[in-house]
């Protein structure tokens, strides 16, 4: 099996009290970058879905991640293949120069090209939370999708059994490649995904793998191709655009109250809540 990764490069969610906003731009001077962790969620799922759980020295497949992103994306495509994945692309643009339509458009023109058998996402990036691109990806490659997913299990004729999150419960679909699944938190649990090559019974580590040192070392190696936006969504621009950025009004100090009836009172009068 042949899975592409799309990954983005985020703010460390971690340090979002570092975030300044000014009239005119978000200034993000002193924060941590690292990959949205849903990507991450979405590769670990790909490595378990190429993959021998008790024996994942040799990969059952190929697993290629690609960023939309400037140079210094480049570290968090490193770390991706120092994890394990064995090829990747990015394709050369600016936060700022990108919304979800202009990323999905991009990512199409990847997918026509290495043809994979499947695509895999984080479920949103924790920076913008649009939740879109998937999505649009799925509808520009009228492919079929399951989104949220929290269970994948390959089976011997090679389709998919994917459990969704919903409310209240799990839903459970069954996909033909090639497809796309947009993954959510609970994908990385211990017996969350499953290739054919593993056995039932294997359970992996809870959450997503490390790289160890000789990985990253041999990680620097690995191909790393460059593509330019305009090359793949040629014609095509950020529809988006933001007019000025502002902080949310600072909140004022809680008060004590006396007694229940004037706390309902206050809810009633001030604080519109009931």
């Amino acid at each position: 099996m042949k899975i592409l990764v799309a990954i983005k490069r985020v703010a460390d969610p971690d340090n979002a009290n570092k975030v300044k906003p000014t009239a005119d731009k978000v200034d993000t001077t002193g924060l941590e970058w690292k990959p949205n962790p849903f990507d991450e969620y979405a590769l670990e799922t790909a490595l378990r879905l190429t993959e021998n759980g008790k024996n994942n020295k040799v990969r059952q497949g190929e697993v290629v991640v690609v960023t939309i992103g400037n140079k210094d994306t480049e570290t968090q495509l490193r770390s991706a293949l120092a994890t394990g994945a064995d090829r990747a692309i990015r394709v050369e643009a600016e936060d700022t120069d990108l919304d979800g339509r202009l990323v999905a458009a991009a990512l199409k023109s990847v997918v026509d090209a290495e043809k994979p058998d499947l695509v895999l996402l984080g479920k949103q990036v924790v920076d913008g939370d649009s939740n879109s691109v998937g999505q649009m990806l799925a509808q520009l490659l009228d492919y079929p999708m399951a989104t949220f997913a929290a269970t994948i299990q390959e089976e011997a004729d090679g389709r998919l059994l994917v459990g969704r999150e919903v409310d209240g419960g799990v839903l459970s679909l069954r996909l033909t490649t090639p497809a796309i699944i947009t993954v959510d938190l609970r994908v990385v649990a211990p017996t969350s995904v499953y290739s054919k090559h593993t056995d039932a019974g294997f359970k992996y580590s809870d959450g997503v793998r490390f790289a160890a040192l000789p990985a990253i070392m041999k990680a620097k190696k690995k191909p790393l191709d460059v593509k330019a936006l305009a090359d793949l969504a040629p014609g095509k621009t950020n529809g988006s655009s933001y007019f000025r950025f502002e902080a949310p009004p600072a909140r004022a100090a809680g008060v004590k109250v006396p007694d229940v009836a004037t706390l309902v009172n206050k809810l009633a009068t001030e604080a519109k809540a009931l």
